[in-house]
């Protein structure tokens, strides 16, 4: 009878070992259970961890260029946003786009991004003199609310089950492919609601983005794309849009509560 019963056992205990194996050797996500909620982390697999730190490294350095170019619009007079930084900043994009990843092509292409966060940057400078007529103290605000935010939504991304947000892809690029259209349209129109909504309404997106480009890079590096320097554009693509979105907000609003006292 006991041999019968572990013959009808067997195959149970063959499938949880084939799964317990599994788990192991892909070492895909970390489960831990507390009172019925499960958290899984991106984090366990070292080659993604090298990864990651790879592109959040290169996030920074570019997010630094951009800091030098804004400063240089503002306290300098030998560079400034306009057409021509504009431009630059769409070829060196291409350009890096353009070179094929290699180690040797490491130095040059993390030169083309150090140059495309500078013009980034240096594209913000009417925005960041606008902010600083209304009120200083905005520039800073709007720069540790976008790291925040930012941080939050990487971690969600990084602590949540594998390609979970994955099909975000094509919703957030058909809203915001509508909001470009509407702000097109606003051109005509001037209207500060239709602004409004553009507005916070991109910053949601935006933050969807850092998400989905998040598990994106991961997937991209478990099939073999290590290319840091490109994903590290990605995601600061999406960090200066969050910022300009966040600056713009705090900006309107202050600019508001000054004109409500000056009537009062």
């Amino acid at each position: 009878m006991e041999a019968k019963n572990r013959k009808k056992g067997q195959p149970e205990i063959v499938q949880d070992e084939r799964d317990a194996k599994y788990m192991e050797n892909e070492g895909e996500e970390e489960v831990a259970e507390n009172g019925g909620w499960k958290s899984y982390s991106f984090l366990s697999e070292e080659p993604v961890r090298k990864h990651l730190k790879n592109v959040y490294a290169t996030v920074t350095i570019t997010s630094i260029c951009a800091a030098a170019g804004g400063f240089a619009h503002l306290y300098s007079s030998i560079i400034g946003a306009g057409l021509l930084t504009g431009i630059g900043s769409l070829v060196l994009m291409l350009m890096l786009l353009g070179t094929p990843q290699s180690p040797k092509n490491t130095p040059l292409r993390l030169a083309y991004l150090a140059g495309f966060g500078f013009l980034s940057g240096t594209n913000l400078g009417p925005l960041l003199q606008m902010a600083i007529i209304v009120e200083p103290t905005i520039i800073m605000e709007a720069l540790l609310g976008t790291a925040i935010v930012f941080a939050c939504f990487s971690l969600a991304a990084l602590y949540s089950p594998r390609g979970k947000y994955l099909y975000l892809g094509g919703t957030l690029i058909s809203i915001l492919s509508t909001l470009f259209f509407l702000s097109l349209v606003n051109l005509f129109f001037s209207s500060r609601l239709l602004f409004q909504a553009n507005l916070y309404i991109g910053l949601a997106v935006m933050c969807g983005f850092v998400v989905y480009d998040t598990q994106l890079i991961i997937e991209k590096k478990r099939l073999g794309n290590d290319d840091f320097i490109m994903h590290g554009m990605e995601l600061f693509i999406d960090f200066m849009a969050i910022f300009k979105r966040i600056l713009v907000i705090l900006t309107d609003k202050e600019a508001q509560n000054k004109r409500n006292r000056r009537r009062n």
